[in-house]
């Protein structure tokens, strides 16, 4: 299901004197927040001046936050960016979360989570039994997001008993 905000990271500090803050992004990669112009921190919307990546964050000046006063007082919030903002091409972990999961035409369960790893995610499947499964092309044959369903293949180990 497309979800209208997407969590994208949370303010963990504050930089220098002149209100910009420092956002640890929970993206793919620091350099993917530098592409927007928006967010949303608390129930407010912010104008993204300028962004720029220090490592595994991001710093950000946003319209209206001048002083560090100002970007104290988003610390430790959570930035949220407009699903409308992004390419329908792709698909967050948190609009997966609930997706009915299907295998040779037969329900398997619902997908409860998607852990990330290092070569790749690996989807969580929960139904009679749970199943652990990688995410490629090899075992996700399709993602229908208006349906809120995905097609998988399954192989022998994927299937977990033990509880």
């Amino acid at each position: 299901m497309r979800l209208p905000l997407i969590e994208a990271g949370e303010i963990v500090n504050t930089h220098g004197v002149r209100g910009e803050v420092k956002m640890l992004t929970w993206l793919d990669s620091p350099q993917d927040m530098c592409g927007f112009s928006r967010c949303r921190i608390g129930k407010q919307d912010y104008v993204i001046l300028s962004c720029r990546v220090q490592n595994t964050c991001n710093l950000m000046r946003l319209e209206g936050v001048d002083t560090m006063e100002k970007a104290q007082a988003l610390r430790g919030k959570t930035v949220e960016i407009y699903r409308e903002d992004v390419s329908d091409d792709v698909i967050f972990a948190a609009e997966l979360t609930g997706m009915r999961v299907f295998s040779d035409g037969k329900q398997i369960g619902e997908l409860t989570q998607v852990l990330d790893y290092p070569g790749n995610q690996v989807y969580v499947v929960e139904g009679e039994k749970t199943y652990m499964i990688p995410a490629v092309k090899a075992f996700i044959l399709s993602t229908d997001m208006e349906k809120n369903e995905m097609q998988v293949a399954l192989l022998e180990g994927m299937e977990n008993d033990a509880d």
